[in-house]
């Protein structure tokens, strides 16, 4: 059954602009103020522009251009664009982690659309943390909203060398610390690796996600991994604009679009991609946040089924995110694994999964593999529990050494990431390859904000023996462009008394990635004794925005959202009184 389109009267910004009262002569007289002529927005639809651009966010930098392109879009198709600037969240830049103000991101988002008379929205991310937070708060909304991916930066070079963002950063320190790259040669490397705006290159967390909200349903086909500098970039922006407006007219809301497939389709994606191990957070938050009970379970399902097929660092060690482009993108990769999603999942151009994807090419084997030639033949993440993390943790084993994937060795364990920087420098430290680093105190609450520190970097003492890798473990994240035998999001965090907290160095700990198990050979006995003797740490805000954080963020888990936001909390908000 078609659902009816919107007509002038019945648009959301009518209620602002429309009745013959006083209120609504303060609203017309006031945008009449700024040069708005009566027709500008009278029967038109109201495009709100989330533009998360400022001058300290490189993956953005060209968004101050790109909100004029999609301006363009929406004036082409009949709106009327209105610019609502939103926190930036630069993962370069933002202490002590940008995951501390996702959910910052994602109220200002939500309380901005449902404040203004907008009908819509382009919601303009890319950088990490920017994706799920702009497209919780559009989600809690619940207007029409389309999201515009930032698009991936060019290929680093060096001396020759393909240089990819964070996994090279990570390779060439090690070589530094070791002694074979000079300072001259590293301000190189620092001047090489990162040439044009837009998001990481590498399969990292930007990438990621903007697969994500491409593959959810969220983002025009195709249009994630576009290099930012590419003009086709300019052309999608528009394209956004223009699609917008047509969103409005035919209502076409998160609620009456995705579906719980939706979310499933992302992760098979996700896994597909050799996604970052954030993805895991974000889902579970966005998923929850659309009303489906989103868990690490449904990870699992997918891993088991799904191989990693698209050949980009970290997983792969030749291709890069503009690699993935040429070779045919996303709905390419899409049309490869059409037999494992739902492709009658609707989207925002108004068609389904399946006839996006339809007759999409891949023009490169090599960079986009087939389920026989894949790089890893189960998905890129693995789900443990056991008692050490009950509630789970993570690992990427497409991107770490196969001889780690059974292992037990003695835990060496930090309290603190001052604590292990500095011990990881010392050449008399006692450690071996065989050893499992620990960093804990480093989740949501401990971090605070759960920063990416999950890669330890390897002590100076191995990396000058040859050693590039070895297990280690945190209730911290990682970057997506990081790669290793790391475990991550240990849940409960040691923060408030998770059996990590128990954990003492030199207690032996078990991981078994086919048996999807981790464990400490710690009798039950002692660790009841252990649970006993733990003392709670100190907090770390008593005031503020962290103050408020502290009391409301949910575990890794469960996607640290705040309870206080999560769809199920309490009644939907109603629209603003206009007296």
């Amino acid at each position: 059954m078609t659902h009816p389109r919107k007509t002038p009267e019945t648009l959301r910004s009518a209620r602002w602009f429309a009745p013959d009262d006083l209120r609504s002569f303060g609203h017309r007289s006031r945008i009449m103020q700024m040069g708005y002529a009566p027709g500008d927005w009278e029967g038109k639809p109201v495009i709100a522009i989330l533009n998360t651009w400022s001058d300290i966010n490189p993956c953005h930098a060209h968004f101050k251009q790109r909100v004029e392109d999609v301006k363009r879009g929406v004036l082409q198709a009949g709106g009327l664009p209105l610019e609502l600037p939103a926190i930036s969240l630069s993962e370069n830049f933002v202490k002590p982690t940008t995951m501390m103000y996702r959910n910052m991101l994602a109220m200002e988002a939500e309380e901005l659309l449902r404040s203004h008379p907008v009908d819509g929205v382009v919601l303009m991310g890319g950088c990490d943390k920017t994706t799920p937070g702009l497209i919780m708060g559009a989600l809690s909304a619940g207007y029409p909203a389309i999201y515009l991916p930032a698009g991936p930066m060019l290929r680093g070079n060096w001396k020759g060398k393909v240089l990819g963002s964070g996994s090279d950063a990570w390779k060439f320190w090690d070589e530094r610390r070791a002694g074979n790259i000079s300072e001259e040669e590293w301000v190189e490397v620092e001047a090489g690796i990162a040439r044009s705006h837009g998001t990481c290159m590498t399969m990292g967390t930007a990438s990621t996600m903007t697969a994500i909200a491409e593959s959810i349903g969220m983002a025009l086909p195709g249009s994630s991994s576009i290099p930012a500098p590419d003009a086709n970039h300019v052309r999608m922006s528009a394209e956004c604009g223009r699609r917008i407006v047509e969103m409005v007219w035919e209502d076409l809301t998160p609620r009456r679009m995705l579906s719980r497939s939706s979310f499933e389709n992302a992760i098979t994606v996700a896994m597909a991609m050799g996604c970052s191990t954030n993805a895991v957070i974000h889902l579970i938050a966005m998923g929850r946040r659309a009303g489906f009970d989103i868990g690490l379970d449904d990870f699992e399902k997918a891993s088991r089924t799904t191989p990693v097929i698209a050949n980009i660092r970290p997983n792969g060690d030749t291709y890069l995110m503009e690699d993935f482009y040429y070779a045919g993108g996303l709905p390419a990769l899409m049309n490869r694994i059409r037999a494992k999603l739902d492709t009658d999942a609707l989207t925002v151009t108004g068609k389904t999964v399946g006839q996006n994807i339809e007759g999409a090419e891949v023009y490169n084997d090599d960079v986009i593999r087939t389920e026989a030639t894949a790089l890893y033949h189960e998905g890129a993440l693995a789900v443990l529990k056991g008692n050490l993390a009950p509630n789970g943790c993570v690992i990427k084993p497409s991107a770490c050494a196969p001889k780690f994937y059974k292992h037990t060795g003695p835990a060496l364990v930090f309290d603190s990431y001052p604590e292990m920087k500095a011990a990881v420098e010392d050449e008399n430290l006692d450690v071996t390859e065989n050893h499992i680093m620990v960093l804990r105190n480093a989740g949501p609450q401990g971090g605070p904000g759960m920063p990416e520190w999950g890669m330890l970097p390897i002590p100076v003492k191995l990396v000058k023996q040859g050693v590039r890798d070895m297990l280690r473990l945190s209730d911290a994240r990682m970057s997506g462009t990081s790669y290793g035998a790391c475990i991550l999001h240990v849940s409960p965090e040691s923060h408030v008394g998770g059996p990590l907290a128990l954990l003492k160095t030199g207690d032996l700990i078990t991981v078994d990635i086919d048996e999807r198990s981790i464990r400490m050979e710690v009798p039950d006995e002692e660790l009841a004794q252990r649970q006993a003797a733990w003392t709670p740490r100190e907090v770390h805000f008593e005031r503020g925005y962290g103050w408020m954080f502290s009391r409301h963020i949910g575990q890794a888990d469960t996607g640290c959202d705040f309870d206080f936001l999560r769809t199920d909390f309490g009644a939907p908000v109603r629209e603003p009184d206009i007296f």
